[in-house]
């Protein structure tokens, strides 16, 4: 019960920042309910996710660091049950925005098998090998500290699933969208680019890591584009969501 109530009181500090911001965008969602062009829909729910996520910076969802300097650390929150509640949130914010028919056509989700899952768990290693291997010979003190064993289920369940809404609109509906106006392989890299420009506040302004963290989602950014251009978006947003526990976790590095 304990428990539940601690939860409970970090998830309604948390909707108290963003209520306002959301309300507002809610409204310009619902101006543009009409345009048949979706892509003032999709920087509204892009702009949307920027607030969901860069507030778990002041309310102490996650945190981040250096390692001498250069390296960034990412740790999220040790409540297990916060953890399993951004994950079913990110799940219902994807199912409810996929009603909306012309973002859902946008979708290349690719298939769902045993080459697909190994291409994103590939992604995933890989966006996150730099970052671990330079950080390899620091004591975990200095990249976040340990982390509990008992919350890596709930921390994988919330970056496979939270990251799968990042994956949605930046790769789904963005990247969808703008392989209609330019060829494939350019509306790949602007998604990518895009992708680690819309961290810059996160970087510069709501924490102090800096370029460091601008390189880091630039550099997932190209792999997961990459990965929906040849696969689509199932195995990016795997490789997105185990980029993410790979560097959070404190299992290696």
């Amino acid at each position: 019960m304990n428990a539940l109530l601690e939860a409970g009181t970090t998830l309604l500090g948390y909707s108290a920042l963003l209520i306002p911001g959301l309300l507002l965008l809610g409204v310009c969602f619902w101006l543009a309910r009409s345009d048949r062009d979706p892509l003032l829909r999709i920087m509204v729910l892009i702009l949307g996710f920027i607030l969901i996520r860069d507030a778990m910076t002041p309310t102490g969802l996650w945190e981040f660091g250096l390692v001498d300097g250069v390296v960034p650390w990412l740790r999220m929150t040790d409540d297990p049950l916060v953890l399993v509640a951004f994950g079913l949130g990110s799940l219902m914010l994807v199912l409810a925005t996929l009603r909306d028919r012309s973002l859902k056509d946008l979708v290349h989700w690719g298939s769902f098998d045993i080459r697909t899952i190994g291409l994103g768990i590939l992604g995933g290693v890989l966006a996150a090998a730099p970052i671990l291997a330079l950080s390899a010979g620091a004591p975990i003190q200095e990249r976040g500290g340990e982390v509990a064993p008992g919350i890596l289920p709930a921390l994988l369940f919330m970056a496979l699933a939270g990251n799968l809404g990042e994956e949605v609109f930046f790769r789904g509906y963005l990247q969808g969208r703008l392989e209609q106006a330019m060829p494939a392989m350019r509306a790949a890299l602007l998604s990518a680019v895009l992708f680690a420009a819309c961290h810059a506040f996160l970087a510069t302004t709501v924490t102090d890591v800096g370029w460091p963290l601008l390189a880091l989602t630039l550099w997932e950014g190209l792999i997961c584009a990459f990965l929906r251009l040849r696969w689509g978006v199932i195995p990016a947003a795997i490789a997105h969501g185990l980029a993410i526990f790979l560097l959070s976790s404190g299992l290696f590095g």
